[in-house]
């Protein structure tokens, strides 16, 4: 609540799951409040907003009248909205090497690193790396690991590596680990790597035991992954196509079994998918101008079958535009 404003800036956010196949309907109510009861229907109303939350990530920053219980405009009040996605999409892009790695079995080992994130509930892999066979200088495949899995999204927070010889039973070797953090591992590049050495817990009491190896990283780059959010915030636009199957094989209308048969409610098959899917991209569409286009039936003033044409016989203007109830109807 903010006192004694016409003009108010709210701080407090609303953290909403966002599913795109769905229509997520909100509504924002502003009322003027003069006691310290919760029950709103003392206090005065300012007005309202029905929108879904669509509409808003696709704007992101949208700006609308307010109304009132009757949907005239309530004077001249107008809620802004903002909205931006607060998941981490960041990703580390690894490339790693191994040198001088301890042999486990005869002269080899077949290493593989795993990757650990510090939680709450205790260490919790975060990836695993591909196995080399037959190598102790081994050179992984470049690979990218979420930040979320990996740190939580804080570059300063420990990280745990472990080094194995990997045995297909499942029992495999500990060669050694280390820990260390994000920040740590972007410091290495291509002519300087960032090394870590592999240490084993088991051979530390050993006179003369130094490490089980070394693990340089060649390369730690983070990099934000675009989410299919972040191309509608940024002004991707959806557009919405309807095409409608007219030919013989769906039957006579009439008939029960026909596809293009308008049951007792009012609708069939086709009109269910077409407001099931339009109705949500319709929210992705700037103009809400959708082309309806229909083949296989007999079209005047010749009767020859066509196999494309606007359903509304204006082949300049094939858009139906408005509400896509509005445009079903005008499809039958």
């Amino acid at each position: 609540m903010i006192l004694n404003c016409l003009n108010p800036k709210f701080t407090k956010r609303f953290v909403i799951d966002y599913y795109f196949e769905m229509v997520q309907r909100l509504k924002f109510c502003v009322y003027d409040i003069d006691n310290n009861t919760y029950d709103l229907s003392d206090d005065d109303f300012l007005g309202e907003l029905e929108c879904t939350l669509g509409q808003i990530v696709s704007n992101r920053h949208m700006t609308r009248s307010l109304l009132l219980k009757n949907g005239r405009p309530a004077g001249r009040g107008t809620i802004t909205i903002c909205a931006e996605e607060i998941t981490d999409t960041r990703v580390a892009n690894l490339e790693v090497s191994g040198r001088r790695l301890d042999k486990k079995f005869l002269w080899w080992s077949d290493p593989f690193l795993e990757f650990f994130s510090q939680t709450e509930a205790g260490w919790q892999l975060a990836h695993r790396t591909e196995v080399i066979n037959n190598n102790l200088n081994p050179t992984w495949r470049p690979f990218r690991i979420s930040m979320r899995s990996l740190c939580g999204g804080d570059v300063e927070k420990p990280i745990r590596v472990d080094c194995y010889d990997h045995h297909v039973s499942g029992s495999h070797d500990l060669i050694g680990s280390f820990k260390t953090t994000l920040a740590e591992l972007q410091t290495g590049t291509y002519l300087t790597p960032a090394e870590f050495e592999c240490i084993n817990p088991k051979k530390l009491k050993k006179k003369g035991y130094q490490n089980s190896g070394v693990i340089c990283i060649k390369r730690c780059q983070v990099e934000k992954e675009f989410t299919f959010l972040d191309y509608i915030m940024g002004g991707c636009q959806i557009n919405f196509t309807i095409a409608i199957d007219f030919t013989g094989s769906n039957g006579d209308p009439t008939n029960p079994q026909s596809l293009h048969y308008i049951n007792p409610e009012g609708y069939n098959e086709y009109l269910t998918a077409i407001w099931a899917v339009g109705n949500v991209i319709q929210d992705y569409d700037s103009n809400k101008k959708f082309p309806v286009f229909g083949f296989g039936a007999q079209i005047p003033p010749s009767w020859h079958v066509s196999h494309e044409f606007p359903v509304n016989f204006n082949p300049e203007n094939p858009f139906c535009e408005g509400k896509l109830m509005l445009i079903t109807i005008l499809c039958y």
